[in-house]
């Protein structure tokens, strides 16, 4: 017994194995841990560039889109003195441009009747507890408003768009327009609610909310990591964290000018305040990188997806910058991210007005100067974005869908079969011509529209569930492997941040 024990022993001590001999699983654990090495670098080069497109969408509103309304009125009012060469009295851009001009006018004139200090005393006596729910509340509210509200505004664009034949057909711009402005001063006024907990929490003596809403951050962490994604799934989790993240540096703006307006613009309260900002944006962007890196392990996803993303994020800006493109840019970051900028601006615009007074001659030329230097900056933003938006299609070899677009189907599968399963896994509706359409703009043939509404193979790859995945032939899962890199650049341009793809 003694000696089998210390033979046992022995062998304990001596015995080897080989790892060489499952080479595979090994190699496929190192390449796990390399890609999650890479995440938080290829994550930030999407999040930086889809924060530059969110931000030259929102200057467009205060730079661009003030210009065209005064463009579109001047030709509105010098038409009579012209003829009437066109049906048209405007282009259909230039009555979105007047629409959202209106609408924003109205709007910050609305918010004029919110009384901001009073908001903030109620929510101060307010216990932590029920404020952090609130909080919670808020970005549910947000997010559910956001993915309806550029519904609403697509919906106000095309009535005033669409060609009548009957002059009372124009009647119906009418409940439109008050739909939209009821939603853009009910997501501003949303959105002050939440700017105003986070003041809150920014003045709290003993910083207790603001840690707990801090740490809510962390919380999403677990209801995303343990679910399957694939890959149109993570694109759309990205665009949403995108929208996320540019939206709390426009609500960590507002705090610092209500607090800064509070001290009499002393600079030292800045740095008061300074610790508590890098705070906020460390601990979004350390949740981003920890949800997205055992995301991209959990569902075997590599890091070079999100070069993808990006490439489809810049498709999607050298697209609206075709002659025949039928979209506004900034409609199409609202699509694509769900970020609308028409709340957002209209309540910058009532803070910074309420909280910077301008008096006097040279404040005028102050605020002229700061015009200026917004359209400039708005521009250089605008070139350089193009730039390089145009080096990623490039890279992605997209250029080709920019000018050819080709209807294809799925080998060994019949097109009306592929288009109907695209249908029911999307939810985007199909016309009698078998192109799919999300939006309500028509599509003019003979133009050639470079459309990618379109049901391609790749559609058909990212849509379709495992079981149906088996019954594709070999010839079938080598094309798919050869356009690996495209498949999800065929994703409908404008699908809606939110409408989730099982």
């Amino acid at each position: 017994c003694n000696l089998s024990l210390l033979r046992f022993i022995s062998a304990e001590l001596t015995r080897g194995y080989f790892l060489e001999h499952n080479e595979a699983k090994y190699t496929e654990r190192r390449e796990r841990v390399y890609t999650c090495m890479r995440i938080p670098k290829e994550l930030e080069k999407l999040m930086f560039f889809g924060i530059f497109l969110c931000l030259d969408a929102f200057l467009y509103v205060f730079t661009l889109l003030p210009l065209r309304v005064f463009l579109a009125m001047f030709r509105f009012i010098t038409l009579p003195c012209y003829g009437l060469r066109d049906r048209r009295l405007l282009q259909p851009a230039q009555v979105c441009d007047m629409l959202k001009g209106v609408i924003l006018v109205i709007c910050y004139f609305m918010m004029h009747y919110v009384d901001y200090s009073m908001m903030y005393h109620l929510i101060r006596g307010q216990s932590v507890i029920k404020l952090y729910i609130i909080y919670n509340m808020l970005e549910v509210a947000d997010r559910l408003i956001s993915s309806f509200g550029q519904d609403i505004l697509d919906a106000l664009y095309w009535t005033a768009t669409e060609p009548k034949e009957r002059k009372r057909a124009h009647i119906g711009v009418i409940p439109h327009f008050f739909m939209a402005v009821f939603y853009v001063f009910l997501h501003a006024i949303l959105i002050m609610v939440q700017a105003t907990t986070l003041n809150v929490a920014f003045n709290s003596h003993n910083k207790s909310l603001l840690t707990i809403m801090m740490s809510n951050n962390f919380v999403e962490i677990k209801g995303s990591v343990f679910k399957k994604f694939e890959k149109n799934n993570l694109f759309q989790m990205s665009n949403s964290d995108i929208k996320e993240r540019f939206t709390n540096y426009v609500l960590l703006l507002i705090v610092c000018l209500r607090n800064m307006e509070q001290f009499s613009w002393n600079p030292d309260h800045f740095w008061v305040l300074f610790p508590d900002v890098c705070m906020v944006v460390a601990s979004e962007i350390a949740v981003d990188i920890v949800k997205h890196a055992f995301i991209t392990k959990f569902n075997d996803i590599t890091a070079d997806v999100y070069s993808e993303y990006r490439a489809s994020l810049a498709f999607d800006l050298v697209s609206s910058r075709q002659k025949n493109a039928y979209t506004d840019y900034s409609d199409s970051v609202s699509r694509r991210m769900g970020f609308i900028p028409l709340p957002l601006a209209v309540l910058l615009i009532r803070v910074v007005t309420s909280s910077i007074k301008v008096q006097g001659v040279l404040a005028y030329v102050c605020v002229v100067l700061f015009y200026c230097g917004l359209i400039s900056l708005k521009v250089l933003n605008s070139i350089v974005l193009l730039g390089k938006s145009c080096q990623y299609v490039k890279e992605a070899k997209m250029e080709e869908k920019l000018f050819n677009p080709v209807v294809t189907a799925t080998p060994g599968k019949p097109a009306g079969k592929q288009q109907g399963t695209f249908k029911s896994s999307q939810g985007i509706s199909t016309d009698e011509n078998g192109s799919t359409s999300v939006t309500n703009q028509p599509v003019h043939q003979k133009e050639n529209m470079p459309s990618l509404l379109v049901t391609s193979n790749s559609d058909q790859f990212l849509t379709t569930p495992d079981g149906e995945e088996k019954d594709i032939s070999q010839d079938s899962s080598e094309l798919k492997h050869r356009s690996a890199k495209k498949d999800l650049l065929e994703i409908d341009r404008f699908t809606i941040c939110g409408n989730r793809i099982d």
